[in-house]
């Protein structure tokens, strides 16, 4: 059955032109015919507008800025989101943590290897004023020499099993267990937290405006595109998921 949009075919020949620009989407096929029908929608919407263009991409913009007004936003908009959105303004976390590596060697069994980690272990939970001794005494990462001190730490710095440990834990508490990573079996300590700062509204201000000027506009986008689609006559597919940001 041919794909028709209020009598006007899309054929065989755009689906295949369009293709490839879609090509990462779950599936293609389906994704580059909605975009079609979409955008033959907007090219229809603009023709009774009676709005001219060089080409259909602007055609299709201009339909877009005529039948979308700019959204306003206010500063008490952007407050508002600022206020309930904490986390989005949080900045330079980090945390001082030191460890005791036991790092694999050649011919030694990792039952062996765990066993003496976990004694050692056992040694500070008891004892933690002894950490930096114990460093120096077991630890095969350079950092030993400063008691297995590796200074402040931000998210990321680390590999994941060591930078999930460490921002678990709080100032002077020792992780209850070893953490292996790709290096070896980790005994570790965080000795200081900095929560960072969170950035101040002003600062912020007019990238969150820009931000919620785009989500908006975007919502408006959805929604008009929802009402073209329902009073359409579109024949031979289904446009049952379809309305996604259309491609520029």
């Amino acid at each position: 059955m041919a794909i028709t949009v209020n009598g006007v075919e899309i054929s065989d020949a755009m689906i295949e032109y369009e293709l490839p620009r879609h090509v990462e989407a779950a599936n293609p096929l389906q994704h580059a015919t909605h975009e079609l029908v979409l955008r033959q929608l907007l090219l229809q919407e603009a023709a009774r507008l009676g709005l001219e263009g060089q080409d259909d991409d602007e055609r299709i913009n201009q339909a877009i800025q005529v039948s979308i007004p700019a959204p306003l936003v206010s500063e008490a908009d952007c407050q508002a989101w600022y206020d309930s959105h904490p986390e989005a303004f949080a900045t330079g976390e980090s945390v001082a943590a030191r460890h005791i590596l036991f790092q694999p060697l050649d011919n030694t069994p990792l039952s062996l290897l765990r066993a003496k980690a976990e004694g050692v272990l056992a040694e500070i939970q008891a004892n933690p004023a002894r950490f930096a001794e114990l460093a120096q005494e077991h630890s095969t990462c350079p950092s030993r020499m400063e008691g297995g001190e590796l200074g402040m730490l931000a998210r990321g710095q680390t590999v994941p099993e060591f930078d999930a440990m460490i921002f678990t834990l709080a100032p002077g508490q020792i992780a209850p267990e070893l953490v292996e990573t790709q290096f070896g079996l980790h005994i570790i300590q965080v000795t200081e937290r900095s929560d960072g700062q969170t950035l101040p509204f002003e600062e912020v201000r007019d990238m969150l405006g820009q931000h919620l000027m785009a989500q908006a506009h975007g919502q408006a986008l959805h929604q008009f595109l929802h009402v073209l689609v329902e009073q359409a006559d579109i024949q031979g597919v289904d446009m049952t998921g379809a309305l996604e940001p259309l491609r520029a």
